[in-house]
């Protein structure tokens, strides 16, 4: 005998509003993320995960981060940073050193040709996230934005142990 649905185990149905903003930040993340994508790749001839990885290493002291760091800032998993890094060191851009104090851990290190690629990039990147992003909104609606993504990632990213996040992964 099936159990018969009561009104708490229906789900809790977008309404018309909501569906019409869900569906509408789908859309422009999905072709903000395409184009940030493709002019990376015409231009730099990397994709924006890679690009994204070479910033982070940029700014790290030394242009040096851990693995599981550098997938933490990233918000990848383990293994796609692994095979990103692995791209990246055949490129010169990037090359590993293992970690003296831990024998299991090791660096992801910005090389100079990645330091003068990334400098080359650049310019173009920001660019593109202008035309895509900043241009179209006022200063009002950048801040509010920023603010409503900054909550948006902090729901996302629970503090507790065991939390499903892709650098745990």
């Amino acid at each position: 005998m099936t159990k018969a649905a009561t009104p708490a185990d229906e789900p809790q149905w977008l309404t018309a509003e909501e569906q019409r903003v869900w569906r509408s930040f789908l859309n422009a993340t999905t072709l903000l993320d395409d184009s940030l994508d493709r002019q990376l790749q015409r231009d730099a001839g990397m994709p924006h995960v890679y690009y994204g990885l070479l910033v982070q290493l940029a700014e790290a002291p030394r242009r040096r981060l851990r693995m599981t760091e550098l997938a933490m800032n990233a918000k990848i998993t383990r293994s796609r940073l692994s095979h990103a890094v692995a791209r990246l060191e055949k490129n010169g851009w990037v090359r590993r050193e293992d970690c003296p104090s831990d024998k299991r851990g090791q660096f992801a290190v910005l090389t100079e040709d990645g330091v003068a690629v990334l400098r080359e990039a650049a310019p173009g990147h920001v660019a593109a996230v202008r035309r895509g992003l900043f241009d179209r909104l006022t200063a009002e609606q950048q801040k509010a934005l920023g603010e409503i993504m900054e909550i948006v990632a902090e729901g996302l990213q629970p503090s507790e142990a065991g939390a499903d996040l892709p650098w745990l992964r």
